[in-house]
């Protein structure tokens, strides 16, 4: 089945259960939301069609209602979350459906059971349906919302903690109503209490929902004071950078990226960010995920670079970031064409921008728009510096090709949406391609060298005929920024000023200028600028008129009352803005959903006026006279559309006579053009002559770029071959790395040796000393021992003269002794004689003895002395081996620092 069919049985099936809440009803209610949800969905909703919006206001008055089953309300949800498949279908559903309203009022129904798979797939959908969306404090049941959150984040179900601080998260930001709110409840402390603690818990993304929370609610009070001053500040830069580029997913590198753009917009944080010292690191890690194919990531990368880029002390780190790296191999890179890139060098930052913005608009849309907007910024910043450096000249050299490529001839066959990128894209291409022309001469060279006149006259042709054959019934008024008509005027305007500026350096572009600011079509855009309520607009259109108020043909009158149209259209519809905004905030379904005790719909209710119920029966239904009021204010607003349609259909007739008036002047130019088509056969001709010339010149330039392309093989050699040089000096770089670390561990033990040196010399100079001691000692020990040998030799010598003298006293003892025998007389008279030598003998031998003791004395003294002589010797023996022990270590030593030294 198609989509229209099936949407149709949707809308019946709707429609019966209405009617009855019967099993039946319900069984087929169920089967065709299933049916539907099989199909794709996407941009059904901002397509404008009413079979769409019918469906999808009877899903949200039945998902609202708590009459409604559990299992219908899932499945009705899931649907609507499919729906929800982009950021216009997702403003849709909150704006003209009060979806957020309806998802708040059953999470409020079902508050008491928080971890129902319902409730965390309403809370799951809110997340999805808030983020990068202000909701009003009046908004239904936010306030129970809210209060529902506080109380769930501050409970241990850790299911649903981290929903509802991704749902709170969304609430909070950049939303001062809520955040004063919040402020005001009682319970705001032990909040606050519950999400310091969550800093430390062990999910990333926890961190990060917390983190924002606190960002909202804190960060200009003094809690938000203490937990982001400068002794936390560079941690939670880390804790940020690092969940970006490490995250655990698309969701939380998204959050990561909102929080740090919030933190931006305080000037401490912003000032503490630019001193940070690992910002250049960290940066070049998040540009590392441009290389990636996710668009989203990309998108939210491209983000945070543009929030930096607000920052004048980070722009010109970001430029050094950006462009530096990529400079040794731009320079031959500039020479191509940006569909030539190798592999190589799409690691290189600035390729991986310029590869973003020249993706099809398709699918990455605000990528491409983003990298626009971020290289106008860093553009600007480098271009504006007092020198330009030469890889910022080739980054632009390179980007000029690929700025040129995109500025092709718009595709109306793929739709308006698809020509509103292409236009958005083309208004941002040509501001960059200005700022560039502006900056210095050398890019105005360059610019001029490769824009030509055909190029920027094929985009005027082009969005001229769009923006002619643009329908003037259109739902937005002229002017605002969501009229296609707007779009093509911006593009357009901003192609005629680069052609205003190029018209000197180009040729031919002057004549290519003043020929498109005289087609009465550039009147509508035109007038759109000078009518707009945009500064730059109206300046532009300006600058062109007072360039084209001097051309004969330029349409002055025609110009003056598109104006006076513009200007009588916007004065109608700010009278008439206070009834639309009524109509758009009052929607039936929103009534409905306010009164959740009634099951009757619209339909039954227009049954019974239109059949003529009485009025009392009316009156008891205290829902008719809001929805006659709703039908009333319906019908108000299908009057003013009516009465815009009538100033529309003069319009019409106005431009139907200022036509007529632009045939009687195309004949007159026809005629005018027909006498210079003779002149233009000459000038043919001579442009045939002149074209044998430059097939000459052309085969001149085609050996030119011959021997360009030897060159570039070349380059491309000596690139390798530096690749290599490159690659030799890393591993070099870590040779010398590790002798390095050898040399200084030598050195370190060099020291330790030199210590202990010193420590031995000491104690060999300590020992020495006491050798010599003892070497004095034991000379004086030696003489001693002589002296003392000497008088034991003198006695010796004494005591052997004693024993030859006793032995001879003895031999005369006895011969005396025999004469005495012989000789009695005379023994008588020589009694006296022996009586003297007796006395003699006596004293002898007292001699004798007392000789003998000395003797003995002396031999005992020897023997001591002895004795003393072999300990000293033993002594020596030690001393002498240890200083030899000290001679061998020293000796070894100096071997050792020879060693070292050599």
């Amino acid at each position: 089945m198609d989509m229209t069919t099936c949407l149709k049985s949707l809308l019946l099936a709707i429609q019966q259960y209405r009617g009855g809440r019967t099993a039946q009803n319900a069984a087929q209610l169920h089967k065709q939301v299933e049916e539907v949800s099989g199909l794709k969905c996407d941009q059904l909703l901002s397509s404008g069609q009413a079979l769409p919006r019918e469906c999808v206001s009877g899903l949200v008055e039945l998902a609202g209602n708590p009459n409604t089953s559990p299992n219908m309300t899932s499945s009705i949800i899931s649907l609507l979350a499919q729906l929800a498949c982009d950021d216009d279908s997702r403003e849709i559903l909150h704006s003209s459906y009060s979806l957020t309203s309806s998802l708040a009022s059953v999470i409020h129904c079902h508050s008491a059971t928080p971890g129902e798979p319902l409730v965390l797939q309403c809370l799951q959908v809110l997340q999805k349906l808030t983020y990068n969306t202000r909701i009003f404090q009046s908004t239904n049941y936010i306030h129970e919302l809210i209060a529902f959150l506080m109380t769930n984040i501050q409970s241990h179900n850790e299911d649903i903690i981290m929903p509802c601080l991704g749902l709170m998260a969304n609430l909070c930001r950049d939303n001062h109503s809520v955040q004063s709110h919040i402020k005001s409840l009682d319970n705001v402390k032990p909040f606050y209490r519950t999400l310091i603690n969550f800093l430390a818990h062990n999910s990333l993304t926890v961190v990060v929902f917390t983190l924002s929370i606190l960002a909202s609610l804190t960060l200009n009070e003094k809690v938000g004071e203490k937990l982001f001053d400068a002794k936390n500040i560079h941690q939670t830069f880390q804790l940020v950078f690092n969940i970006i580029v490490n995250g655990d997913g698309t969701l939380t590198r998204k959050y990561s990226v909102d929080l740090l753009v919030d933190l931006l917009r305080n000037p401490k944080i912003a000032d503490h960010l630019s001193r940070y010292q690992h910002f250049s690191a960290c940066v070049s890690q998040v540009l590392g995920l441009l290389q990636s194919k996710d668009p989203d990531s990309a998108a939210k990368v491209l983000e945070l670079l543009l929030a930096m880029c607000s920052v004048s002390g980070l722009r010109s780190l970001l430029c050094e970031v950006v462009f530096k790296p990529a400079a040794p191999k731009l320079r031959t890179a500039g020479r191509r064409q940006a569909d030539g890139l190798d592999g190589g060098r799409k690691t290189e930052t600035g390729l991986a921008l310029v590869q973003w913005l020249s993706l099809p608009v398709e699918g990455a849309e605000s990528c491409s728009l983003q990298a626009l907007q971020l290289l106008n910024e860093l553009l600007e910043e480098a271009l504006g510096a007092e020198s330009v450096s030469e890889c910022v000249l080739s980054f632009v050299e390179m980007l000029l090709p690929v700025l040129l490529g995109l500025l092709r001839g718009l595709e109306a066959a793929q739709g308006d949406a698809h020509l509103r990128k292409q236009c958005h894209r083309i208004t941002h291409v040509t501001s960059l391609l200005l700022n560039i022309l502006h900056m210095t001469d050398s890019t105005r060279c360059l610019v001029s060298r490769q824009v030509s006149a055909q190029l920027c006259l094929t985009q005027v042709e082009s969005l001229l005929s769009c923006c002619h054959s643009n329908s003037s019934l259109n739902c937005h008024p002229p002017g605002s920024d969501n009229d296609l008509s707007q779009v093509y005027a911006d593009a357009l305007l901003k192609t005629l000023e680069l052609m205003s500026k190029l018209r000197q350096q180009v040729k031919d572009m002057e004549t290519s200028f003043y020929r498109m600011l005289q087609d009465q079509r550039i009147v509508t855009p035109l007038s759109l600028a000078l009518t707009s309520h945009h500064r730059e607009r109206v300046q532009t259109g300006l600058s062109l008129l007072f360039e084209a108020t001097p051309l004969p043909d330029f349409p002055s009158l025609v110009l003056g009352e598109s104006m006076a149209a513009n200007n009588a259209y916007r004065q109608r519809e700010s009278e008439l803005s206070v009834k639309r905004v009524a109509v758009q905030e009052g929607p039936p379904s929103s009534i409905l959903d306010s009164s959740c005790g009634s099951s009757r719909s619209v339909y039954c209710l227009a049954d019974r006026i239109q059949n003529g119920f009485e009025l009392q029966e009316q009156v008891k239904d205290s829902h008719v006279s809001d929805i006659i009021d709703v039908y009333e204010q319906k019908l108000s607003a299908f009057a003013s559309k009516e009465s815009r349609l009538q100033d529309l259909l003069e319009a019409k007739a106005l431009a139907l006579s200022q036509a007529d008036r632009l045939i009687a002047q195309y004949r007159f130019q026809r005629a005018q053009a027909e006498a210079e088509a003779c002149k233009l056969g000459c000038l043919l001709k001579e442009a045939e002559r002149r074209r044998e010339d430059l097939q000459l010149e052309l085969s001149g330039q085609v050996l030119e770029v011959e021997r360009c392309k030897a060159d570039m093989e070349e380059l491309l050699q000596h690139n390798a071959r530096l690749q290599k040089d490159s690659e030799e000096h890393q591993s070099l770089k870590g040779a010398y790395n590790a002798l390095l670390n050898r040399f200084n561990e030598s050195e370190r033990l060099l020291k330790e040796l030199q210590a202990a040196h010193i420590s031995l010399t000491k104690q060999s100079d300590t020992l020495r000393k006491n050798q010599e001691a003892l070497t004095l000692q034991h000379e004086k020990m030696a003489s001693v021992l002589e002296e003392r040998e000497q008088e034991i030799k003198s006695l010796h010598a004494d005591l052997q003269q004693k024993n030859s003298d006793i032995t001879g006293l003895r031999g005369a003892l006895r011969a005396e002794e025999e004469k005495m025998k012989e000789k009695d007389q005379e023994r008588r008279d020589l009694e006296e004689t022996v009586d003297v030598l007796r006395k003699e003998l006596n004293k002898t031998e007292q001699a004798r003895k007392d000789a003998s003791i000395k003797a003995s004395s002396l031999e005992m003294q020897k023997s001591t002395l002895a004795t003393k002589l072999k300990q000293k010797e033993d002594e020596l023996n030690k001393h002498s081996s240890m200083i030899a022990m000290i001679h061998s270590l020293s000796s070894g030593k100096q071997k050792n620092d020879v060693n070292l030294s050599l």
